[in-house]
C-alpha cells in the first residue's frame, strides 16, 4: 500500500508548490521584518514570533525568480529546517491536500527556472494540475543554516 502525505499548497506567481504538513509549524500574515546586515539577499530579515527570533527567506529571491510586491495574500510559512525554524515568504498559501506517493514523480532538471536540487518531486493531481514539492533540506544548505544560527544568537 502506498503512503499518503498531507501537503500545504502555496503559490509563487502562477505555479503551485507544496511542503509536507509535518514540516510546517504555522502560517502567518506578512509582517514588518528587521533587516540583518551582511545576510544573503534572499534572507529578508527576522521577525519575533511569540518570543522566538525567526529568519525570513523570500522564496522568489531564493529561487532566482522576479520578486513582486507583497500583497494581502502574501504569507510567511514557518517551517522546521533541521533544528531551526525558518519563515518562507510565499505569494499565497492556498490549501491542504492529501497526496499518494504514487502521484509523485522525480523532478526534471529545471522547473520554471528552479533547479532540481530544491525539488523533492512533481505531484500529478487530476488530469491538469501539477504541484512542485520542495526539498527543504536543499532550500537551505548547511552553510546557510549556520549563517542563520549566527543571526539568531
Amino acid at each position: 500500500m502506498s503512503e499518503e502525505k498531507k501537503v500545504i499548497v502555496f503559490a509563487l506567481g502562477t505555479e503551485e508548490y507544496g511542503v509536507e504538513v509535518e514540516k510546517v509549524k504555522t502560517i502567518e500574515r506578512m509582517q514588518p521584518l528587521t533587516r540583518v546586515p551582511k545576510s544573503p539577499e534572499f534572507i529578508k530579515g527576522v521577525i519575533n514570533l511569540r518570543g522566538v527570533v525567526i529568519p525570513i527567506i523570500d522564496l522568489r529571491s531564493r529561487f532566482g525568480l522576479t520578486v513582486d510586491e507583497y500583497t494581502d495574500n502574501t504569507r510567511i510559512i514557518i517551517v522546521s529546517a533541521g533544528e531551526y525554524e525558518v519563515g518562507l515568504i510565499v505569494d499565497a498559501a492556498n490549501d491542504v491536500i492529501d497526496l499518494d506517493e504514487s502521484q509523485i514523480d522525480h523532478p526534471p532538471e529545471v522547473v520554471g527556472g528552479i533547479k532540481a536540487k530544491y525539488l523533492r518531486g512533481i505531484a500529478r493531481i487530476g488530469d491538469d494540475r501539477l504541484l512542485v514539492l520542495l526539498n527543504l533540506d536543499q532550500v537551505l544548505n548547511k552553510q546557510e543554516i549556520n549563517q542563520l544560527s549566527e543571526i539568531e544568537e
